[in-house]
């Protein structure tokens, strides 16, 4: 064994005789590098280190590494026996390791696992036996596993969830199975314990927002990503809001639109065969008959100018990635359950929106309105940029009625969130808005589900959920309007 350090930068090499061959893992730095005579060269960054120990004279280590430049991630385990010379070596070899990649102590979690057999194209079950359990069992997790059978299921299980007994909620379905989840927790007996249990989303829906922003474009697709965000990933605080309509009071956690946004979404029901293709159709379509959308809208702003909001995001975003580098504390992982009881009282919903300081009426003809957390809404738009998990605010985007010229070059790089800086696309930080339809000629979408195009309330609860990610913020970024590349 040779083993070098400089500064924070450590490279330490275990070199084993095994059965007719040799075993060499190197660790440099963040980069694990591991070498088999049999096997092409892996090559990961530590945070895809799943499991490593050494137990009983035998080495195990565990990884997701690519088998290909445009292969999907997978699983790769190494099993080895070791030499008791080398017993030392390889223990602080181990130590090291383990040390980097899970910024800690490594610990099994225990987690409550919720797959549903019909979200999207009804993959979740493969998905999971194939991807899922094989790299919980490595990182030697305890799962209780439930396969949903019906609507509300999750929901009706949340509301019992023994308080204590999980360190994650594991949701492999898309986005509306995770609303179930929340709305769940809020009927618990204690529903502010219950929201402290983080949720961790696993890709296997038509819709799957909350795992793009929290892993990226690249991971937010891939299963065995997000199963390792389930392993890994560090609980931080989660936005949700209120959405009120009549007597009914549901969470919500990614989105509310109306007029272009929620025609395009719902109303190609019926193209679902066409993928996210749908969407395209649905936005073309909406240029094509420029149809304006009848509703007034009253924002509690926080903030609005777009400049001063670019730089907030760029701020906390620096702020997010520094304390991602540091080492995780078993106390400072402890989140502590409040006493209280009940869901957060409604501080908003009562007032009249004309007579209150810090609210404003949007006056103007509009396509769309739309509010949400998570700067990804699909793979193809970055609508809400400047969004932050934890900072408060819901971001609002109203995008005035405009030419259909213009309406169609909105759609360059709108992966990008280029979208934020045109004019015609006002954005606001709000703390809660108020929306009143004036014609039923449109519909209204909460959570990518359905709900009655009739007034309605929306008011930010800052922090009250949790979710694990890897990065400790969203994995999206943008960019200022001189530099868009």
């Amino acid at each position: 064994m040779a083993s070098q350090s400089n500064g924070q930068k450590r490279s330490i090499t275990i070199q084993n005789q095994g059965a007719g061959h040799s075993s060499t893992l190197t660790l440099t730095g963040d980069i694990l590098r591991v070498r088999r005579e049999e096997w092409k060269d892996i090559q990961v960054p530590v945070r895809n280190v799943v499991w490593s120990e050494y137990v009983d004279g035998k080495l195990e280590v565990s990884v997701l590494a690519k088998r290909g430049k445009n292969a999907s991630f997978s699983l790769v385990r190494l099993t080895t026996a070791v030499d008791e010379a080398q017993r030392e070596a390889v223990t602080e070899f181990v130590d090291a390791l383990t040390k980097l990649s899970y910024r800690g102590p490594q610990k099994p979690r225990r987690l409550k696992v919720l797959i549903n057999p019909h979200s999207g194209p009804g993959k979740a079950p493969l998905l999971f036996k194939r991807k899922v359990e094989p790299l919980f069992r490595a990182a030697r997790c305890e799962l209780d596993i439930t396969y949903t059978t019906r609507r509300n299921h999750a929901a009706d299980l949340m509301q019992d969830i023994p308080l204590g007994t999980y360190d994650a909620v594991v949701v492999i379905s898309g986005d509306g199975l995770i609303h179930e989840v929340l709305n769940g927790f809020a009927q618990h007996k204690n529903p502010l314990a219950a929201f402290r249990i983080p949720v961790a989303p696993i890709p296997a829906g038509s819709g799957n927002a909350l795992a793009l922003n929290l892993l990226g474009l690249e991971e937010g697709v891939d299963v065995s990503t997000a199963a390792l965000n389930a392993v890994k990933g560090r609980a931080i605080p989660f936005d949700l809001f209120s959405f009120v309509q009549k007597d009914t009071r549901v969470f919500s956690f990614f989105s509310q639109c109306v007029g272009l946004m929620a025609e395009l979404d719902l109303w190609t029901e019926h193209l679902r065969f066409l993928g996210s293709g749908r969407f395209v159709v649905g936005y073309l379509t909406g240029i094509i008959k420029r149809k304006a959308c009848p509703v007034k809208i009253h924002i509690k702003v926080g903030q609005s100018d777009k400049d001063a909001i670019y730089k907030t995001f760029r701020e906390e975003r620096a702020k997010a990635l520094e304390a991602s580098h540091r080492e995780i504390d078993d106390s400072s992982e402890e989140d502590p359950i409040p006493s209280e009881s009940t869901i957060p009282p409604l501080r908003y919903v009562s007032v009249k929106p004309e007579e209150e300081e810090g609210w404003i009426s949007f006056e103007k003809a509009t396509s769309f309105f739309y509010a949400g957390n998570g700067p990804y809404v699909s793979v193809d738009l970055m609508q809400f940029p400047a969004a932050l998990p934890g900072d408060g605010y819901i971001d609002v985007v109203i995008h005035e009625q405009v030419s259909r010229g213009k309406m169609l070059s909105a759609m360059d790089e709108a992966s990008a969130g280029a979208g934020f800086w045109l004019p015609e696309q006002h954005y606001f930080k709000a703390e809660a808005y108020r929306i009143e339809p004036l014609s039923t000629n449109s519909c209204l979408s909460v959570d990518g589900e359905g709900f009655d195009f009739e007034p309605f309330h929306v008011e930010v609860h800052k922090g009250l959920a949790r979710v694990l990610s890897p990065y400790g913020y969203y994995n999206a970024d943008f960019f200022p309007k001189s530099s868009p590349s």
